[in-house]
């Protein structure tokens, strides 16, 4: 009687997992399917499933559980509305909710970063958080962020989100430069100092150190400006 009885509950609890399996899985392929798309690196998943108490009077299912959506929510991040069927003679059916949670490494600062810093690899680390938490955005690797420069001052530990940060100046006011001229095929430079800030393509006004005179000339890359005639 014993050995029965103990036979009943294992085969009822398997029932029950095999339902929150059939879940999980169903929550993870959505969200492999999101990860592609994304370009989503290093995801791990938590989640939350509940079944019915009923689940523990059904039998074993032989065959693979069929999962389907009955609610709206568009993401596996949002709590899904789900129905689980056992497509065995005669089966059965039952109702079940279940949400994915996502953790992502995400770029935070290393230390403190000045406005108008420009990131190395040094400034940053990665940090996992649940990204569904992340109303601000993140970034997922530290490529995407190094190069670019802080807009205000960054605290040790905050995470990096695209409103802290733009694209670093290729010029910066007091900054030297090389002012390099063109003239039908001939190339010429001279040393000058930038007298403002500039992205490649901005004219900015630059002095050339050897005659003092201020110029009008094209950012075309770090460092570098050419003279407009």
């Amino acid at each position: 009687m014993l050995l029965l009885l103990a036979i009943s509950v294992e085969a009822r609890a398997d029932a029950a997992t095999q339902a929150r399996q059939a879940v999980e899985n169903h929550l993870r392929q959505m969200l492999e399917q999101q990860a592609a798309r994304q370009g989503w690196h290093g995801m791990q998943l938590r989640y939350d499933i509940s079944v019915p108490a009923s689940s523990t009077n059904l039998p074993m299912c032989s065959e693979a559980l069929q999962v389907r959506a009955t609610g709206e929510a568009p993401s596996a991040m949002e709590r899904q509305q789900l129905q689980i069927r056992c497509p065995d003679a005669p089966g059965w059916a039952l109702n079940a909710t279940g949400q994915a949670h996502v953790f992502l490494p995400a770029v935070h600062a290393e230390g403190i970063i000045d406005r108008g810093q420009t990131l190395t690899a040094n400034d940053l680390k990665l940090q996992r958080i649940n990204i569904a938490k992340a109303r601000r955005g993140y970034y997922n690797r530290l490529e995407e962020v190094i190069g670019l420069a802080a807009k205000r001052r960054i605290r040790a530990g905050q995470s990096i989100t695209p409103a802290l940060l733009e694209q670093a100046m290729a010029v910066k006011r007091g900054q030297p430069v090389k002012i390099v001229a063109n003239n039908e095929g001939i190339e010429a430079s001279t040393s000058g100092e930038a007298l403002a800030d500039g992205q490649p393509g901005d004219v900015i006004r630059v002095r050339n150190v050897r005659s003092g005179k201020v110029i009008d000339a094209k950012v075309i890359e770090e460092g570098v400006v050419t003279s407009m005639f």
